[in-house]
């Protein structure tokens, strides 16, 4: 198990093979696959976050400088919504399902069970560091399996946190907390785990599903990219002024699933830029922008702000101090530049001008596929043209990132933003084995498959098969 130490970052590190042999040993005594454990877990979780709500948003503020409220808005509601889900829903995803079978398979049955898969790995981020974490641990739970749950180390003060509390609230003969930084990573996913769940940047998911690889352990991984908006002519400028602003804004920019950058037409580009300055202004006279996670990502965006070669029309600014970056907006800026080519994950939002919707769509499908599409229109046609003709992990329409609060639809990317998806039953299904099972009476036992191979028989068995 996990060896916590105080301060800001843990700095000891886990036995990784006895983590996992302790969880494996309890695995194999059945006690994950009864679902009133299951749900006695779950029941678990909601808790944790009700009753331990002023500790996580004490160390949210520690990590990110959140405040009380966008820490339960971004990590403490959500989280808390989708475990209560599953538990509701736990009994109906379990339970098998018959299915019919061909003629030539009868007298028989059909059906399928899930069932757990073992010992799953789950690696949280440091964005969402609650709900990015223990939303896989939902999954994983109602699926029935054993987990080792490493947190980020770049969110260390919510990593001691769940550390701390998760081996209090649920089963610790069956979740383990392992703290650290990549080392440690390394060292579970070479334990030859049975699924690694994975939550961060397409780089680091390349080096996650490389080291899996070796010991043939599926992998799901929730990446990002560069989530595209378009804004039509006949879109309402001011709602999507509004929404776009306060989904970028939101955790400084730091969301997988943020607006990372916007294609407007050019008939309406002005006024969308008047609305998106307006809108900002009266944002940020209530809700100052957040800091940055740290010092090194602080770096790499004011590093993105230069070279862009577009025009700054509002913001621009930084304090290394405080390490924050002042909301900005960057008109027309080189496609190829760095802040065009990188997830910016950040406050600062591209603008970028297309003469058409043929060119908006041209220009998203010469880039990777993206974890989220989002698209402002009036228009079905549009709609309908868009989804036909793009590809993304999900697709909003007049909002932005919705998507990742429903429960009932599978949430993750496609490509280079991710492999898998989760959220409810995905979740559920994505973290356990689906086992076909027929089961055929001993009599009647027609010799038709058996020696001698007569001519009438395979004459009959091709009519049949």
């Amino acid at each position: 198990m996990a060896v916590v130490t105080s301060g800001p970052v843990a700095q000891a590190r886990p036995d990784a093979a006895a983590t996992v042999e302790r969880l494996r040993r309890t695995f194999a005594t059945g006690r994950t696959r009864d679902v009133a454990w299951r749900l006695r877990q779950l029941g678990a979780i909601e808790r944790l976050l009700t009753q331990r709500e002023d500790d996580i948003v004490a160390a949210l503020g520690a990590d990110l400088g959140r405040d009380a409220h966008n820490a339960w808005f971004g990590d403490i509601a959500s989280t808390r919504a989708e475990a209560a889900h599953a538990r509701r829903h736990l009994r109906g995803w379990a339970r098998p399902r018959r299915t019919s079978l061909p003629v030539n398979m009868l007298p028989g049955r059909g059906f399928y069970q899930y069932e757990p898969l073992g010992v799953v790995l789950v690696v949280g981020p440091w964005n969402y560091p609650v709900y990015l974490t223990l939303s896989p641990l939902v999954g994983a739970l109602a699926a029935g399996n054993a987990v080792v749950v490493k947190p980020s180390e770049h969110a260390p003060a919510t990593s001691a946190l769940l550390a701390r509390l998760l081996p209090e609230y649920l089963d610790a003969d069956a979740v383990a907390v392992c703290e650290g930084d990549a080392t440690v990573t390394r060292q579970l996913v070479a334990q030859g785990l049975d699924h690694v769940f994975f939550t961060g940047g397409t780089e680091t998911g390349k080096q996650v599903m490389e080291a899996a690889a070796r010991h043939l352990t599926p992998v799901t991984l929730e990446l990002g990219g560069k989530s595209p908006v378009i804004v039509t002519p006949d879109a309402d400028l001011d709602v999507a002024a509004q929404r776009i602003v306060s989904v970028k804004l939101l955790n400084a920019g730091q969301t997988c699933i943020a607006p990372d950058y916007v294609l407007v037409d050019s008939s309406v580009r002005d006024e969308f830029v008047a609305r998106v300055r307006a809108t900002l202004e009266r944002f940020e006279r209530d809700e100052p922008v957040q800091r940055i996670v740290n010092a090194r990502q602080f770096d790499r965006l004011r590093r993105v702000l230069d070279g862009h070669r577009g025009q700054v029309v509002v913001g621009g600014g930084g304090d290394p101090d405080t390490i924050t970056v002042e909301a900005t907006v960057v008109l027309d800026p080189d496609p190829a530049s760095e802040l065009m080519t990188q997830e910016i994950f950040g406050p600062i939002l591209p603008v970028l001008t297309v003469g058409s919707l043929d060119e908006a769509i041209a220009f998203v499908n010469a880039r990777p596929k993206p974890l989220a599409l989002y698209l402002f229109t009036g228009s079905k046609t549009v709609v309908r043209r868009v989804l036909r003709e793009t590809s993304s992990g999900g697709v909003v329409v007049n909002h932005l990132a919705v998507h990742v609060l429903v429960p009932q639809l599978p949430f993750g990317g496609v490509g280079d933003s991710g492999i898998g998806a989760y959220h409810g039953r995905w979740g559920f299904e994505a973290l356990s084995h689906r086992r076909a099972v027929v089961t055929k009476p001993a009599r009647p036992d027609p010799p038709l498959l058996y020696p001698p191979r007569t001519a009438w028989k395979k004459k009959l068995l091709r009519r049949l098969f």
